[in-house]
C-alpha cells in the first residue's frame, strides 16, 4: 500500500494528504544528505532534524506538527515492514501552551441534547443514534467514519473503536437506550440509507456515507446548535465529555476511554477544566 492510500484510509483529507506528502518528501531529502533513509535513521540521528527545522526558524508548535506527520510515516513503515521501531514515538518540543480553548459542556446538557434530537424519519433515527455516540462515548468523526457492522456488540452492550494513526482501539460501554436505538437502527433503517448511498465504498460500514464525505455530521450539528446554543463543534462535545469523565475516574482510565495514546493529551483536560473554572470564578465573583 502507498503511503497516500494509506492515509486516506486512516482518514485525513486530501489538503492533509498534500501535506503530509510534502513534509515526507522534505524529511527524505534531508535523511539523503545525512547519509541515512528513512527506513534506517535512528533515534539520534532523527534528533538532529528537530535542530535543522528549529534552526530555519519553525515555532515549537509548527515543529511538533511536522513531528507528528513524520511519526504517521514512521507508523506506516513500520505496517509495511520497512521499519520495527519509531525512533519519534515518544518525542515532543516541550514549551508549547496547549489547551483545548472550548466552552465545556455538562453532563446534563449534553444528555439533553440526545433527549432532545427527533428521531422522525430514518436520517433522523441514524442521527440520534451518532448523537449518543458523541454525548455518551466521546467518539470524533474519525472514529464514526470507521465504525464497521461487526464493531457493534449488542449482546454485550459493547462498541469495538479501531485505533487510528493518533488514537488506540478501545472497547466502550453502551447505554441500555443506545442498545435499543442500535436494534432499530441495524435492523431497519441503515438498510434503507444503504440503498440511497449510491456511492458507498464499503458496505460494512456501520454509517454508509458516499465516497469521502462525511457530510451527515454537519446537518447534525446544526440542529444540536438549535437545542443549545453553547454547541459549537464536534470537538467541543467530545472534549466536554472527556473532562466530565476526569471528575469520575483516574487518568488512565480516562485515557483509555479516550483512546488517547499520549497519557499527556488527557492530561490536557485537566488543565483545561482548571481553566474553566477560574473563567466561571471571574464571570460570577469578580474581584472589584
Amino acid at each position: 500500500m502507498k503511503y497516500n492510500e494509506y492515509l486516506k484510509e486512516q482518514g485525513y483529507t486530501d489538503s492533509s494528504i498534500q501535506t503530509y506528502l510534502r513534509e515526507i518528501h522534505l524529511f527524505t531529502q534531508w535523511c539523503k544528505k545525512q547519509g541515512a533513509t528513512v527506513s534506517s535513521i535512528d533515534y539520534k540521528t532523527s534528533l538532529k532534524y528537530i535542530k535543522h527545522l528549529t534552526r530555519k526558524g519553525n515555532s515549537k508548535k509548527t515543529v511538533n506538527h511536522k513531528l507528528g506527520s513524520l511519526k504517521t510515516y514512521f507508523a506506516y513503515l513500520i505496517g509495511e515492514s520497512y521499519r520495527t521501531d519509531n525512533p519519534l514515538d515518544n518525542v515532543v518540543v516541550r514549551g508549547v501552551t496547549r489547551g483545548i480553548s472550548h466552552t465545556l459542556l455538562d453532563p446534563e446538557e449534553l444528555e439533553d441534547l440526545y433527549y432532545s434530537y427527533e428521531g422522525g424519519n430514518t436520517r433522523s433515527k441514524r442521527n440520534k443514534v451518532i448523537v449518543g455516540l458523541l454525548v455518551y462515548q466521546g467518539l470524533h468523526t474519525l472514529d464514526l467514519k470507521h465504525l464497521r457492522v461487526e464493531h457493534l456488540q449488542l449482546q454485550k452492550g459493547k462498541l469495538y473503536v479501531s485505533g487510528k494513526a493518533k488514537s488506540n482501539a478501545r472497547e466502550l460501554d453502551l447505554k441500555p437506550w443506545q442498545i435499543m436505538e442500535f436494534m432499530e437502527y441495524t435492523n431497519e433503517v441503515r438498510y434503507v440509507l444503504l440503498k440511497r448511498t449510491k456511492n458507498c465504498r464499503d458496505h460494512q460500514q456501520l454509517f454508509p456515507y458516499n465516497d469521502d464525505r462525511f457530510t451527515m455530521l454537519e446537518y447534525l450539528l446544526k440542529k444540536l446548535k438549535g437545542y443549545n446554543q453553547k454547541v459549537k463543534s464536534i470537538q467541543q462535545i467530545r472534549a466536554s465529555v472527556i473532562t466530565n469523565w476526569l471528575s469520575q475516574y483516574n487518568l488512565r482510565k480516562v485515557q483509555y476511554l479516550a483512546g488517547h495514546r499520549y497519557i499527556s493529551s488527557t492530561e490536557r483536560y485537566l488543565q483545561d477544566d482548571l481553566e474553566n473554572l477560574h473563567e466561571m470564578i471571574n464571570n460570577f465573583h469578580p474581584i472589584h
